[in-house]
């Protein structure tokens, strides 16, 4: 049975990862500035590395088929972050995909418990 505590920490680990791509962002806009290139690059690397040690706890508490069907809950946080720290807007095919996945998740977690 999947218990929510572990739900929780996956979809910690899994907003760490996708802050990776905040850095990559940030990095990718720093108009030549290699100081601000330096630090965000740096700070993905950072990211990534305490991503992968977590990651690995992750999937000694899961099923592998959990844990990268949780995995795909990237697309929302990542959506989130394009809206917070980028002011992206987000479109009704954004919202229906996104949904789409969050369904998919549910369904996965909910078999593995009823299983």
């Amino acid at each position: 049975m999947v218990k929510v505590k572990n739900i929780v920490l996956l979809q910690a680990v899994i907003i760490i990862y996708t802050v990776s791509s905040v850095m990559s962002k940030q990095a990718s806009a720093s108009g030549g500035n290699l100081l601000r290139f330096g630090f965000f690059f740096g700070m993905e690397f950072v990211v990534l590395g305490v991503y992968a040690v977590l990651w690995q706890q992750m999937i000694k508490r899961f099923e592998l088929s959990v844990a990268y069907a949780n995995r795909s809950m990237a697309v929302v946080w990542s959506m989130v972050w394009a809206v917070l720290f980028f002011h992206d807007s987000i479109t009704v095919q954004n919202v229906a995909g996104v949904l789409l996945v969050v369904a998919g998740t549910w369904i996965i977690n909910t078999e593995t418990e009823a299983g």
